[in-house]
């Protein structure tokens, strides 16, 4: 795995994206690493943030709490956790209870128990859309618990 600094123009590029597909204020950081994982994605990782950037789109890494917390949420309940933990997209019937977000909107999976983040996906419709929907997908899961970027991660804090 190829790591580099990021030049002060790149992370200002990178941090000046990240608002803007985040609609959250993400706080100026002094360096940044890119660390390539393969041809499509690689880890941002800085002083205050760690994300995954796969092709444009940047997701906010799943051990970033404080980050995640500004999110808008999903709450799924205890038979859902499997398979959302498997890289599954978040079905209806499996959410209880959601905070309002956009279609395409990033947001967080979170299970209702403990309250632990289990994964970062897309909006697939907006939360006034799904509050009328019983059944189908309603966020697309990109990242999730000991998915490959978890795992690469290990390798990059070592």
């Amino acid at each position: 795995m190829k790591s580099h600094n990021l030049s002060k123009s790149d992370i200002s590029s990178v941090i000046d994206k990240m608002t803007l597909q985040w609609h959250i204020e993400i706080p100026k950081a002094k360096t940044l690493v890119l660390h390539e994982i393969d041809d499509e994605t690689s880890m941002v990782t800085g002083d205050s943030i760690s994300a995954i950037q796969i092709g444009e789109t940047y997701l906010p890494f799943l051990s970033e709490t404080a980050l995640l917390e500004k999110f808008p949420k999903a709450i799924v309940d205890a038979g859902a956790i499997k398979f959302v933990c498997n890289g599954a997209n978040v079905m209806r019937p499996g959410i209880k209870k959601f905070t309002e977000f956009q279609k395409d909107d990033i947001i967080c999976v979170v299970e209702e128990v403990h309250n632990k983040f289990l994964a970062v996906g897309k909006a697939l419709m907006s939360s006034a859309e799904m509050a009328n929907t019983t059944k189908g997908e309603v966020v697309k899961n990109l990242h999730y618990i000991s998915d490959k970027y978890w795992e690469a991660a290990k390798l990059i804090k070592k």
